[in-house]
């Protein structure tokens, strides 16, 4: 996950999305992320509204920074993120730098 978090994303505007195969590479380099309807997706749980909320608000930022934004829902002690790029049609290594920095995001607070 390391070499993913120091990455960023790059505009990938007409390029192809991953192979099955390259994806599940990927998933096998994150924790709880798993592949849904064309999305890589995790769900991540808090202690009360205001510990989602705060997660949601400094994923925002990140994910404005890397000009990749996910997919959320966003529920009283939960938030559902969901990355794809809609620019290839499919997942791109931008939907995985991402993930990774969510992840950070927890491991961060804890």
């Amino acid at each position: 996950m390391s070499n993913l978090l120091h990455q960023k994303c790059q505009a990938l505007e007409g390029g192809q999305p991953m192979s099955d195969a390259v994806i599940r590479d990927h998933l096998a380099q994150l924790s709880g992320w798993h592949l849904n309807q064309g999305a890589i997706e995790k769900s991540f749980g808090f202690k009360n509204f205001y510990e989602t909320i705060a997660f949601v608000n400094a994923l925002a930022w990140i994910c404005n920074t890397e000009d990749h934004h996910p997919d959320l829902s966003v529920n009283f002690k939960r938030c559902v993120v969901r990355f794809n790029t809609h620019s290839v049609g499919g997942i791109s290594i931008n939907d995985f730098i991402c993930a990774a920095k969510a992840d950070a995001l927890i491991a961060f607070a804890a």
